[in-house]
């Protein structure tokens, strides 16, 4: 069956309350919980590390989901690891050893995840495409949450999709950025197995509902 995967993204939680939050996700329908790492270096921002991770293990219930938008990140992905992390992303553009990573990455129990900015062509997977457990296409520039959803997002995930199919990949595609109640069932329909969602979840009155509406 088609895979219809929401992950809520702990940028748009409340930070001030973090355990409930993640209580509110573990008793949601939400599959997953995405963690977005940030340092300020690789994108204008800096998001959080190992305390939230350490909080995030202590309470979450759900398929921990780690998207590193960091320089190095193969200095890091270990001890992320370490803290809980079922899944590591790491971004393209942002690790110059990227077979190395993704197979450290693996070695440690985790699957492995490779990230493309929205200007990076869905062809430079083409040598990592077998090796990796999913492509995290981002709709947005990373950085920043609530920025408008990028149209070329449709096509890149079809040309995703027939990367995987012609290389009997089994990775999933998984989209970050401007997923909100009017796209996900399209991103779906497009080819994507799971959805990071953020402010549509926490800036909803019933969080809850909403990621099962996603999920239609």
């Amino acid at each position: 069956m088609k895979n219809k995967l929401i992950a809520p993204s702990l940028l748009s939680a409340d930070f001030g309350n973090l355990q409930k939050d993640i209580e509110m996700l573990n008793n949601s329908q939400a599959d997953w919980l995405h963690v977005d790492v940030m340092d300020g270096r690789f994108v204008p921002n800096i998001s959080f590390g190992f305390p939230v991770m350490k909080t995030v293990q202590q309470h979450t219930k759900k398929f921990v989901d780690v998207h590193l938008m960091i320089l190095e990140p193969e200095k890091y992905v270990e001890e992320f690891i370490d803290y809980g992390a079922d899944l590591v992303s790491v971004h393209f553009e942002a690790c110059t050893h990227l077979h190395r990573t993704i197979h450290l990455i693996q070695s440690k129990g985790a699957k492995a995840g490779v990230v493309l900015n929205p200007a990076t062509p869905v062809l430079m997977l083409e040598d990592i495409i077998a090796d990796v457990d999913l492509v995290l296409l981002m709709s947005v520039n990373p950085g920043f949450g609530g920025q408008k959803f990028i149209q070329n997002t449709y096509k890149k995930i079809s040309e995703t999709k027939d990367l995987i199919l012609s290389n009997n990949s089994t990775a999933l595609i998984q989209i970050d950025g401007g997923v909100n109640l009017d796209n996900a069932s399209k991103l779906f329909e497009a080819g994507a197995d799971v959805l990071v969602a953020g402010n549509a979840v926490f800036s909803s009155e019933n969080p809850e509902k909403t990621i099962e509406l996603l999920k239609i």
